[in-house]
């Protein structure tokens, strides 16, 4: 009760602060990504119920001769690289945190499609609500293996506390000035999980 106390009184003090930057963020996103604005997805939240996580878009509508979109990559602007970088992509995702459907810290919400290629073991990260940020996102976020991500993920479950919210929130707030994990090796954001990546399922 104290954790999702603290989760709506914060989400409801940032969002009414940072109100301005949101209209000018909107505005930015519109102008140099066009629309829709807001980038939505469906995402598995607490015991894997789905949910419809909000973030600002960060990447351009760029398709090939086929129609079809084209890599991250190459969809990926300078300015969805800066959103990304400085995590204000993230900001949307407060109004998922009144709602319920997210907390400040915990787990992030993954891909539906990741659902059945968990092991047990690594179900168990949806025993609490995902997070804006959370264990693994202030230990390498996406330059870790998936592997350490999901062990990150039930070490928190197994180990949260509202003094241990307080200090990963602390050490985001290191992690976005530093501008640390923000992609995997190689790629433009995060790899694809496999279960070859993970245990066997």
């Amino acid at each position: 009760m104290i954790k999702r106390a603290f989760d709506i009184v914060v989400a409801t003090f940032l969002l009414v602060v940072l109100a301005p930057v949101l209209v000018v963020l909107v505005c930015l996103v519109r102008a140099r990504l066009g629309t829709p604005v807001l980038f939505r997805q469906t995402r598995p939240g607490l015991h894997g119920r789905p949910f419809e996580i909000i973030k600002f878009r960060t990447m351009a509508d760029a398709r090939d001769s086929d129609g079809r979109l084209r890599p991250d990559g190459e969809r990926l602007t300078r300015f969805g690289r800066f959103l990304r970088a400085s995590s204000l992509d993230e900001l949307p995702e407060l109004w998922n945190v009144l709602k319920g459907e997210m907390s400040l810290v915990g787990p992030r919400p993954l891909l539906t499609e990741y659902l059945p290629l968990y092991s047990p073991e690594q179900a168990r990260r949806h025993e609490v609500r995902p997070g804006i940020t959370g264990w693994a996102q202030v230990n390498g976020r996406n330059a870790i293996s998936w592997d350490e991500k999901f062990a990150m993920d039930v070490w928190y479950v197994d180990n949260r506390s509202f003094a241990l919210d307080i200090r990963i929130i602390a050490l985001t707030v290191i992690k976005v000035l530093k501008r640390d994990g923000i992609s995997g090796d190689g790629v433009a954001t995060a790899t694809e999980f496999k279960p070859t990546d993970g245990q066997p399922t």
